[in-house]
């Protein structure tokens, strides 16, 4: 379980502590609650204490980034807080869409004209569009927040998916890559994670597996990732140089999801690699020692301790200082999934894109907003109970929708009490 961020009476980030030892310190009034999410604690009569070096480790991803920070005790490097967060891109891309086709379809109907603006847009050094920017935004601004409650000195940023060849020759440059001794392992890593690490013609696990043409070379196939899969030792024997709609003709199933699978874009490892230089350059412009690492680095840390594939334990086994980490067992990170603070857009259209009702007056009812993190007490009816989660919905007639425990249960305001307000993120315990 992580540990809770400790503050100082003059907000100063301490070290942090077990749960045990914030719940004596509150149960005690020697401390208060300061932040509810992440769990913080601010210490009432203490305004200065020692601290030991904090590193910031992340495992950038496309989808999720892992987030560590390792702690450097005498007894050597522990994992003492860690998350997982999710981020929004592929929704920002929807609502980009959304957004471009009301623009468009105004043009066309007797509505207020709105002037294209492809043309008259200019894109600054370093561009990245919207649904790759808010991957860095996300990674900086709880890299801005964990400054503020631990005593950090250092971070480690994962930037290079996989680059092992280097960690057996640092001089190695140019054409080397593809004669070296490790060649191929990119591909390789990139074939296990796509095909769920199993044989696809049988679904074999846990046993070696070889790299399987889905055309095979003597018909003409290639060599490219679109073209390669993974098959155990009998099944890549059976096959041979059979066309793979031969060989599976009988399980016409599995047929259609290696062909569909294959087709798979590389939009997944596009975007990791558009926004390496990013991330490493927000993390690094904050003015700590920052140091940049390769996947195959990552890998390794990881597999020679024995760690389970995660996406916070790869983050803090990144770099030199991963290669012995101590991470408790049943160690539970904190899930962060990216929400964005709602929406600019003034009034909602029907299904066929002309306005529908009046833009919205204010944006907080009876002192709610949606996105805050609330305890719902409801007194009677089908789900009376108690409720911890964020709010869904409000309306403006006073009854709300909040979202906890895998239900969504309405109530009245009076119902609802504050408990932080809402700063983008929805959290849940993995």
């Amino acid at each position: 379980m992580n540990r809770v961020f400790v503050l100082s009476n003059t907000l100063k980030p301490l070290m942090p502590c077990s749960p045990s030892r914030a719940r004596r310190l509150l149960s005690g009034g020697k401390a208060a609650v300061y932040r509810m999410r992440p769990f913080t604690i601010v210490l009432k009569f203490r305004s200065d204490g020692d601290t030991q070096d904090v590193e910031f480790k992340i495992d950038p991803g496309s989808k999720i980034t892992g987030i560590a920070l390792v702690a450097l005790f005498k007894r050597g490097r522990e994992l003492v807080w860690g998350a997982n967060l999710q981020h929004r891109g592929q929704a920002i891309r929807l609502s980009l869409e959304s957004r471009r086709s009301l623009r468009r379809g105004r043009r066309g109907r007797k509505t207020r004209y709105r002037e294209a603006r492809f043309l008259n847009r200019s894109r600054r050094e370093g561009w990245l569009p919207p649904s790759l920017e808010s991957r860095v935004g996300n990674i900086r601004t709880w890299y801005d927040r964990l400054l503020k409650y631990s005593s950090i000195t250092s971070s480690e940023v994962e930037t290079v998916r996989f680059d092992t060849q280097m960690m057996r020759n640092q001089n190695i440059q140019g054409k080397e890559y593809q004669q070296g001794e490790l060649a191929g392992y990119e591909t390789r890593e990139y074939l296990l994670e796509k095909w769920n690490r199993c044989c696809v013609y049988c679904g074999a696990k846990d046993v070696p597996l070889q790299i399987e043409h889905i055309k095979p070379r003597a018909l003409g196939g290639s060599n490219s990732v679109t073209n390669l899969t993974l098959a155990c030792e009998p099944c890549n024997r059976k096959k041979g140089a059979k066309p793979v709609e031969d060989f599976l003709k009988g399980k016409p199933e599995v047929l259609k999801r290696v062909l569909a699978l294959a087709k798979l874009p590389l939009k997944d490892a596009a975007a990791v690699n558009a926004t390496r230089y990013a991330t490493g350059n927000a993390v690094k412009s904050v003015g700590l020692p920052t140091g940049f690492w390769s996947g195959g680095r990552t890998k390794k840390n990881r597999t020679a301790q024995g760690y389970a594939k995660d996406h916070f334990i790869d983050a803090a086994c990144v770099g030199v200082t991963g290669e012995s980490v101590f991470i408790p067992d049943g160690f539970l990170p904190l899930s962060i999934k990216a929400t964005g603070r709602g929406t600019r857009q003034v009034v909602r259209t029907d299904r066929y894109g002309f306005p529908r009702g009046a833009a919205g007056r204010v944006k907080r009812i009876h002192g709610f907003q949606t996105g805050d993190l609330v305890r719902l007490v409801q007194p009677s009816g089908k789900y009376a109970g108690e409720y911890v989660g964020r709010l869904a919905a409000i309306r403006a007639r006073g009854d709300f929708d909040i979202r906890a425990e895998s239900v969504k249960v309405t109530s009245s305001y009076r119902n609802f009490q504050l408990i932080q307000r809402g700063d983008g993120y929805e959290y849940s315990n993995s």
